[in-house]
């Protein structure tokens, strides 16, 4: 490279390059005094020459030799398809000038975000390039301070989806137990004798200890909310159900329902106990909601561990089914109800859904009208890493 070329002045090595790029001496004062570090590509050879400064960006000293390591190597994978996107369109005369915010490799093997913008200024009789200059501006701290700023809205955005889910919870499955009370006192005052009043009182105990017990269970997440993961214990699937369903018991004697629990008795997962018995509670008390008029219901739930530790837990009913042809899309949508019940809200399968999300599960369903719906929830097992 001749003495007058920028890149010459900038300290950098002797290049093939005959053409001066600037010679003004304004111009290189602009460049001593800012953070903007040059670079040279030499097409013929594929390297790229570096000014004093890119060269202190990048944690090296003037006097140090980087065309050892391909130019292609400093840059981040993740970063490369996109680098080599922009820079082919502009190697193809579609645009003035490459433009590309990346990462590259420093020498200390850590890597820092450059600002990198770049032109080919020289090319063959068949108009293939024979030389770029670019300049290097680092923007690292500008990149950690976005990324800081997404991860505090990834955060109020975590807290505010757990405080919606939260006031689901207390809504719905409130609204279940103040259900339960209007029914037992409803036939408590229409109970004919003692024994009947008595075991309608039983019953209220039961509603009354389980009302206990989630609000426990609620205020303990209240208590939480700071922490980012929500609290988590081993459970017993088996036990949660039969808990779950107990709550249910009015309403199972007066349709007459049959539930058949046939989870086996020893799995235990590891998940949140409000969450858990909200989901069973939400897909047992639709399926009681939904049942067909003209038979008894029966809800069987099955269970099958596959060899990774995999838990799959089934729920099917013989209710009046849903039509997914045309629900299926927003079956699990908030405020998206589907057989014109007056008290449905719309809430319980989105809830049922969210929560399962949140400990880590997916649940999916298949349905055929007037026949019956299963849904099925896969979840892990065991407590994961940290």
């Amino acid at each position: 490279m001749k003495s007058n070329s920028i890149l010459t002045n900038y300290g950098l090595e002797e290049t093939k390059s005959p053409n001066t790029v600037f010679n003004s001496l304004k111009y290189q004062f602009a460049l001593d005094n800012s953070n903007i570090g040059v670079w040279e590509w030499d097409a013929e050879t594929d390297k790229v020459y570096y000014s004093k400064l890119a060269k202190y960006n990048l944690g090296y000293t003037d006097f140090e030799d980087l065309t050892d390591m391909h130019w292609s190597k400093r840059v981040h994978p993740d970063d490369m398809e996109v680098l080599m996107e922009r820079f082919e369109t502009h190697v193809k005369n579609q645009t003035p000038q490459y433009k590309s915010e990346h990462r590259l490799l420093c020498k200390d093997g850590t890597y820092k975000w450059f600002f990198d913008c770049g032109k080919i200024i020289e090319r063959n009789d068949s108009g293939n390039p024979k030389r770029g200059i670019g300049t290097l501006i680092d923007i690292t701290e500008r990149k950690e301070s976005e990324q800081l700023v997404t991860s505090n809205l990834d955060l109020i955005t975590n807290q505010n989806k757990k405080l919606t889910n939260f006031a689901h919870i207390v809504t719905h499955n409130l609204k279940e137990y103040a259900g339960n009370f209007e029914s037992i006192l409803q036939f408590y005052d229409e109970a004919e004798d003692n024994n009947e009043k008595n075991e309608l009182i039983d019953h209220l105990k039961t509603v009354s200890a389980s009302l206990s017990k989630t609000i426990t269970s609620l205020n303990e997440i209240v208590s939480k909310q700071s922490i980012k993961r929500i609290e988590r214990n081993h459970l017993n699937i088996y036990n949660q159900i039969e808990e779950a369903i107990k709550i249910l018991d009015l309403e199972i004697a007066e349709k007459q329902a049959v539930i058949h629990n046939n989870v086996h008795k020893t799995i235990t997962i590891y998940a949140n106990s409000a969450y858990l018995e909200s989901i069973i509670q939400n897909l047992a008390s639709n399926a009681l909601k939904y049942s067909h008029p003209e038979r008894t219901p029966i809800i069987t739930i099955n269970s099958h561990i596959f060899n990774d530790g995999l838990l799959m837990i089934t729920v099917t009913d013989n209710g009046i089914g849903i039509d997914l042809e045309k629900y299926g899309k927003d079956i699990f949508g908030l405020y998206r109800t589907f057989h014109g019940n007056e008290n449905a809200e719309g809430v319980g399968l989105y809830l049922t859904k969210n929560q399962i999300e949140t400990l880590g599960g997916n649940i999916t369903v298949k349905s055929k009208v007037n026949e019956g719906t299963t849904f099925t929830i896969t979840m892990e097992t065991q407590k994961k890493p940290a």
